[in-house]
């Protein structure tokens, strides 16, 4: 029993709206009509699959032959079979099929060439009947000479591209040979053409991506020559033992006789072409172009000639590829210059914004954009020509939700992000690099819009049509040229670009990570100082406080023994050593305590600050016994801390509230608190001279005094101890004054369990 695996697909299934896209190209289950094909086990050389026509070949009909050996399949045929055996234990054993490709055989007295490879455990044999139209082997080699001449002497991209459609079209005979070129977006432009006078000239137009599907493409890579000998003939199925895996269809991919996909059938006959063959352009491994040749009759190309054309592409892409790495590599080493120049700046700078910003480089010329802007520590540093600042702001916005951790860049802008079509004309095209994706700290590069005229081979949009209830997409029938006004695209960003930004990414991140290192040093080298300068205060202060008390103890004993012998003069003289040392013993002691705070450990315990607060009213309503002073201690939260230290820390602030409320008639301090589930708050609040809060920078400064306390007596110490027994406490301190009206200060601590 015999059947035809996928002929079902080119005769009854209807080809959906996406089917180009899905179409199976490689296994459509028919070959072209000029070959037979026959797939045998590469072990046993039984015969699996045969074309239905191969009975033209070797005079036996597919039932015959298939399950069959090569032996019965050449039993009818004057070739013998050992000749066969001959070339496939050849290839078989040196693992490749390139260098017997094609092998020339006689059967029946007809000239045939053979075509062997070997893909998913078959050995594929095609047999193409020999073509003598297509020029000698001699004149062959004379026009490949030539073709590798031109390659190498054409000076300009445009000439080599149409010299090498010049050669492939004397070389293959067809009417039409064009170079068409791939876009980002796979559409295709022709950007050379060698064409007979009377046909209508193709270059310059742009065809949509749709007339080469992705699968294609793919095939393209792996297959890199293509012909289709005659658009009206009728494909030959391809036929297997209903026995055998009914669902895997023979892979055609390398076959050189694979049969067309009848929507491409429909969209050559559109062009009025009835032969075609395609040469694949790769560039690094990647498709960049194909060299299309079309023809207005059926025309074969033999396996020979079809080689010396695909030799003269390859030699094209050679040339494309050191000449495009050639071009790639002068702009690329230009742009690393400058990104380099930005890098000693921003190391000699010790500063992003203006090792990026300021010099004769700046981040701008990383790139060939027009503008450039640098979002750092919340400021927008403008170059060139860019968006406001408003329009940046809400661009950021929109940044913050691509998916991204690099870079992202877009020729495209208009169309991406909302509004931005409103600054087109100087950022169609973004790409970015995030410094800090979580400080929303970014570099853009902004590229203009360019309003191109694109003329199409025909309008772009595929008709639908509906058939039998279902959505049928076909190939255009007009291949006029249909010109279309794009707009919101900018130049595209090339790979010397965008690997050039991630270096300075790279570059800037290493010296954010490198100043923060040195500040994490310094600040380290900071704490060893004040620590060494804490002990130095502390045995300094504790030194100075004998010579002190014995100046003040014997100042006191002379007064007392011969003051009444003193006149007035060295009466008020003695006076001022009294009070000098007063003041003196008074700063040693505030630096004395002022340094064990950085000193001591902490000795935390539980503290009721009624007690405490009420205590400290005392001892200063008796030494303000004279004043119209009140000190209101309202209900405040108990305290876990170091009892030594808050007593200290709010007999300072008690203290200070009594002396700046000195010159007013009626003063009134409050201590007020209240506690949170995180913290315990203090408030102390004084109606005294207040200060002006543009000084407010000085406030807990050691020896620094507000202006206007200036003729108070003080140390210039208390507020700074209370700053810095706070911070052991690791609790916050703020304040607001008003200068005449008040001071309040508000201390918090966290709240411990």
């Amino acid at each position: 029993m015999i059947s035809s695996n996928l002929s079902s697909l080119i005769d009854h299934s209807p080809v959906d709206i996406t089917a180009c896209d899905r179409e199976p190209i490689h296994i459509l289950g028919h070959i072209q009509s000029h070959g037979h094909l026959v797939a045998i086990t590469p072990d046993t050389y039984q015969i699996k699959y045969v074309s239905e026509r191969i009975a033209e070949l070797v005079g036996l009909t597919p039932d015959a032959v298939l399950g069959q050996s090569i032996d019965y399949f050449l039993s009818q045929t004057d070739l013998g079979s050992s000749s066969l055996k001959e070339i496939l234990n050849i290839g078989l054993r040196n693992g490749t099929w390139e260098t017997l490709n094609p092998h020339r055989l006689r059967l029946n007295g007809t000239d045939w060439n053979l075509i062997t490879h070997q893909h998913n455990n078959l050995i594929l044999l095609e047999w193409e009947p020999l073509n003598t139209d297509t020029g000698t082997a001699l004149v062959q080699q004379q026009l490949i000479a030539e073709a590798l001449t031109e390659v190498q002497s054409s000076k300009t991209l445009t000439d080599l591209l149409q010299n090498t459609a010049r050669r492939i079209k004397a070389i293959i005979g067809y009417d039409r040979v064009m170079v068409y070129r791939f876009d980002a977006d796979w559409h295709g432009h022709v950007i050379a053409e060698a064409k007979d006078d009377h046909l209508e000239p193709y270059l310059g137009l742009h065809y949509p991506a749709s007339d080469i599907p992705k699968q294609a493409r793919e095939l393209y890579k792996l297959n890199l020559i293509r012909i289709i000998a005659d658009a009206g003939s009728k494909p030959a199925a391809l036929l297997t033992a209903r026995t055998e895996n009914e669902a895997a269809p023979l892979d055609l991919t390398h076959s050189v006789l694979r049969a067309v996909s009848p929507v491409h059938i429909e969209y050559l006959k559109n062009m009025g072409v009835q032969a075609s063959m395609s040469i694949s352009l790769l560039y690094r491994g990647e498709l960049w172009g194909l060299i299309s040749c079309h023809n207005s009759t059926p025309r074969f190309v033999d396996y020979a000639s079809r080689q010396a054309a695909k030799f003269v592409s390859q030699l094209l892409s050679a040339a494309l590829e050191f000449r495009k790495d050639e071009e790639d590599n002068t702009l690329l080493r230009k742009l690393q210059q400058h990104e380099h120049s930005l890098y000693n700046y921003t190391l000699s700078d010790w500063d992003v914004v203006s090792g990026l910003t300021r010099h004769d480089v700046t981040a701008l010329d990383v790139t060939t954009a027009t503008g450039a802007v640098l979002i750092y520590e919340d400021k927008i540093h403008r170059m060139g020509q860019t968006p406001d600042d408003k329009e940046i702001n809400g661009l950021v916005q929109w940044i913050n939700t691509l998916p991204f951790d690099t870079f992202w860049s877009t020729n495209q802008l208009p169309n991406l992000c909302p509004g931005a079509d409103a600054y087109r004309e100087v950022a169609a095209g973004l790409l970015v690099i995030a410094l800090s994706r979580e400080l929303n700290e970014y570099v853009l590069w902004f590229k203009p819009e360019r309003i191109r005229q694109v003329t199409w081979a025909g309008n772009p949009e595929k008709p639908v049509t509906q058939e039998d209830g279902q959505a049928r997409i076909s190939p255009r029938k007009s291949f006029d040229a249909w010109t279309q006004t794009v707009r919101n695209t900018s130049e595209s960003w090339s790979e010397a670009e965008i690997s050039t930004v991630i270096k300075l990414r790279e570059d800037v991140l290493q010296v954010v990570s490198r100043k923060a290192n040195e500040v994490r040093v310094l600040n380290e080298r900071l704490r060893v100082a004040y620590e060494e300068l804490d002990a130095f205060s502390y045995t300094v202060s504790h030194d100075l406080r004998t010579p002190l008390s014995s100046i003040r103890c014997y100042s006191e004993i002379i007064l007392e023994e011969y003051g009444a012998d003193f006149n007035d003069d060295a009466r008020a003289l003695f006076d001022k050593i009294m009070l000098s040392t007063d003041r003196m013993r008074a700063l040693i002691r505030h630096i004395l305590y002022y340094s064990r705070m950085g000193r001591i450990e902490l000795s935390a315990t539980p503290i009721p600050m009624n007690e405490l607060l009420n205590s400290i009213r005392e001892e200063i309503l008796i030494n303000e016994k004279d004043r119209n002073l009140t000190i209101d201690i309202g209900d405040v939260p108990l305290l876990h801390g170091d009892k030594t230290m808050i007593t200290q820390l709010f007999a300072n602030l008690l203290s200070n509230a009594a002396k700046y409320t000195r010159p007013v008639e009626k003063a009134v301090i409050k201590v007020t608190g209240y506690e949170t589930d995180q913290e315990m708050v203090y408030c102390v609040q004084d109606n005294g001279i207040g200060f002006d809060m543009k000084q407010a920078g000085m406030m807990f400064d050691l020896f620094r005094r507000l202006e206007n306390a200036r003729e108070f007596e003080g140390t210039g110490v208390g507020l700074a101890i209370v700053k810095r027994i706070v911070g052991r406490h690791d609790g916050k301190i703020w304040f607001h004054s008003e200068p005449n009206r008040e001071t309040s200060f508000w201390i918090s601590f966290p709240r411990l369990n």
